[in-house]
């Protein structure tokens, strides 16, 4: 059975996390439901020079094309898309990342508003019991922060800051994406070769 997961990219800075995830899931095979926010479109302009359409649709034909995937495999969706499947707990997926993830998305997710697909679809996961996976980018955390983390850890979420490792030697900017991309994949129990493990 095909591995689903919705992927939503907010407008933390460090996109290019976003970006090599979505590319190790499709290669994996995984079905993804992808989510961006308006602020994710101006982040990934800036730091990647991608400028993806702001249009959904527009978007997921571009990507498809990019990534030689099929809108089975690939779905994008707006932040209005009320009637998409990963705002419904009959039909959403049970994997849920949010890579990186703004404070101001990590606050509403922690108190359950639901102002946009990105908030339903967490709200989703959390209340359906599944795996939500949550990779803040930033710097230093205030105590409001900290007690969102908290609260969301209590309620089952995974809270993966992005904060690569450097055991492994890195010798490039891709090497420490890879690293913390390879963790996210673990967590999924997604196979991964892009970043050694402690052992290897």
């Amino acid at each position: 059975m095909t591995q689903a997961i919705t992927l939503a990219i907010t407008g933390a800075s460090g996109a290019v996390y976003g970006v090599r995830l979505l590319e190790q899931l499709l290669s994996a095979g995984c079905q993804v439901h992808l989510l961006l926010s308006s602020a994710a479109q101006v982040v990934l302009a800036t730091e990647l020079e991608l400028n993806w359409p702001a249009d959904p649709q527009a978007c997921q034909q571009f990507l498809l094309q990019q990534y030689g995937c099929d809108e089975h495999q690939l779905r994008v969706y707006g932040r209005d898309d009320w009637f998409s499947p990963v705002a419904s707990g009959s039909a959403a997926p049970k994997q849920m990342v949010v890579c990186p993830c703004s404070m101001g998305t990590l606050a509403a997710i922690a108190h359950g508003m639901s102002d946009n697909l990105i908030e339903r679809a967490a709200d989703v996961v959390l209340k359906e019991r599944g795996h939500l996976l949550l990779v803040p980018r930033e710097t230093p955390y205030s105590a409001i922060h900290l007690e969102n983390m908290l609260k969301l850890t209590q309620l089952g979420a995974t809270i993966l800051p992005a904060s690569p490792g450097f055991y492994h030697k890195p010798q490039s900017i891709g090497d420490l994406v890879n690293f913390l991309v390879a963790r996210i994949l673990d967590h999924l129990h997604i196979k991964q070769v892009i970043s050694p493990r402690w052992s290897e």
